[in-house]
């Protein structure tokens, strides 16, 4: 399996990394796994729903 960094994550969806590294603190990107304080997105994983919204954007 191929993963992503935080950085090429958040390149990838438009948000910043610190967002995205609350997407996988909270849980909400499935197969992301933390290695020696560094955080490997699965390459296929989609970007979670804003929960600032109730509808999708």
């Amino acid at each position: 399996m191929d993963y992503m960094t935080l950085k090429e994550t958040s390149e990838k969806w438009g948000v910043s990394s610190r967002q995205v590294n609350y997407y996988c603190v909270e849980g909400r990107i499935l197969g992301a796994v933390k290695m020696a304080c560094v955080w490997l997105i699965p390459k296929e994983a989609a970007k979670p729903a804003d929960r600032r919204y109730k509808e999708s954007r």
